[in-house]
């Protein structure tokens, strides 16, 4: 397509447009491993308290279901479903991550587009390029607000995600160009979302509150709500008023930030993945009885986001570099999201352990890099490093996601596999309301 846009919102609305001729084709392929990684982790986060109560919230709703499906069973009004489902696939926080955006794309922006494509019955195909020029909304306009932004205590996935989920959405609601404006600028007046809910129920509440701010923002627009011409951009909108010194924003669509996504294999904070990845190897040589002390080094980030010294809880677990730590030299399985459990918040050799665990903020250490060094008790050292920005094609990753549902899902994982199968064959045929279906019976 030729690019005529000129503003940030002019090329956001010219990258709502785009079509899977457009993009790499390893893009598109990646927005089908993350639909696929997303299902897995709303099916499998379906059974996690959150759920429960999220259900029974769209049950006290009075709006009229619309055929958006829920993970867990029902149908709920697209906005609600989309809230729902967000927060459900959030809930074991095991889903993919972007770290120029700084955030979890699918789970903001798949919930919103399935439940458009549901009311309007398209196909899975368009679902993807939804979800795929709507990721890459949301990642622009992540880098746009920057590091400050969500190291002031801003949540990417909730304020730069409701943006993504607006394009997906408004794209499947067939907005036009001005529709798709309007949407996009009421959007930045709804936009929210703190990392001070992180390690409770209002983490994943987050995601879903990016999804309904799309649907909501999306469905207003169409019905000729009006909105400030630009919103989000623009004097006194979104940026201006939430980063204090604003990025550049990317312009150009010869290379999509999308490819840089990164999917999860550990059902924790993804901050931790580096340091796991690092210290795997070297568990089945050292017994965490020998350990005298291990220096953790990280980026200056992620001690704000994932260094809690003494969880108190399940949840809190994942966002604690040394309770992960102690797992992963105690030979336990941290794909395993069964083990984070309170209990394991409790366990007195993991509780012992972390007294012996420094984390240190080191500049020099990028966010997807981690380092550092064990110290045995007779005074030898290991040291560990790990990059998670290695390149992986899309064909391996779809099979780690197809790993990752079996260990997950267990036997529940036959339709999630099955999909993936046919996504893989030609997602034309799967219709956006047979994956609905697929939700509401795993």
């Amino acid at each position: 397509m030729e690019q005529t846009a000129v503003s940030p919102l002019d090329q956001l609305i010219y990258l709502a447009k785009l079509t899977p001729a457009d993009c790499p084709s390893d893009a598109v392929l990646l927005s089908r491993v993350s639909l696929a990684d997303w299902l897995v982790c709303g099916i499998a986060g379906a059974s996690e308290p959150v759920a429960e109560k999220m259900q029974a919230f769209a049950a006290s709703e009075a709006g009229t279901a619309s055929a958006a499906s829920l993970f867990g069973g029902g149908e709920a009004s697209a906005r609600t479903a989309a809230l729902v489902n967000g927060t459900i696939s959030h809930a074991l926080d095991y889903d993919d991550t972007h770290f120029d955006h700084v955030g979890h794309l699918s789970v903001g922006i798949y919930p919103a587009a399935l439940a458009m494509a549901e009311v309007q019955d398209a196909t899975a195909d368009e679902l993807c390029a939804a979800f795929l020029t709507g990721a890459e909304a949301a990642i622009r306009t992540g880098r746009v607000l920057g590091a400050a932004h969500y190291n002031r205590g801003f949540h990417q996935t909730a304020t730069a995600g409701a943006f993504g989920a607006t394009i997906a959405a408004g794209r499947l609601a067939g907005l036009n160009d001005m529709q798709m404006r309007a949407a996009l600028s009421l959007c930045a007046t709804r936009a929210s979302g703190l990392k001070s809910q992180f390690g409770t129920m209002g983490k994943p509440l987050n995601a879903g509150i990016a999804a309904s701010n799309g649907v909501e923002a999306a469905q207003l627009a169409g019905l000729g709500l009006s909105s400030a011409d630009d919103g989000l951009f623009g004097p006194q909108g979104f940026v201006e008023t939430h980063a204090d010194s604003p990025e550049a924003f990317l312009a150009g669509f010869s290379e999509l930030r999308f490819m840089e996504n990164r999917y999860k294999f550990h059902a924790c904070c993804h901050g931790l993945h580096a340091m796991i990845e690092g210290l795997r190897p070297l568990a089945a040589s050292v017994d965490l009885a020998d350990v005298e002390w291990l220096q953790i080094r990280t980026n200056p980030r992620w001690l704000r986001v994932c260094d809690l010294k003494t969880p108190r809880t399940g949840l809190e677990v994942k966002f604690s570099y040394a309770w992960l730590a102690g797992m992963v030299l105690s030979g336990l399985e941290t794909g395993d999201r069964a083990l984070y459990t309170d209990a394991l918040a409790a366990n007195r050799d993991l509780a012992a352990f972390a007294k012996k665990v420094e984390v240190v903020a080191d500049a020099s250490i990028g966010d997807q890099q981690g380092a550092g060094t064990l110290t045995l008790r007779d005074g030898m050292t290991r040291s560990y490093s790990h990059d998670l920005a290695a390149v992986v094609p899309p064909s391996e990753l779809m099979e780690r996601v197809a790993g990752k549902a079996k260990t997950v899902l267990g036997p529940r994982a036959a339709p999630v596999l099955e999909l993936m199968h046919r996504l893989n064959d030609g997602p034309r045929a799967v219709s956006a309301r047979g994956i609905g279906a697929l939700i509401r019976r795993a």
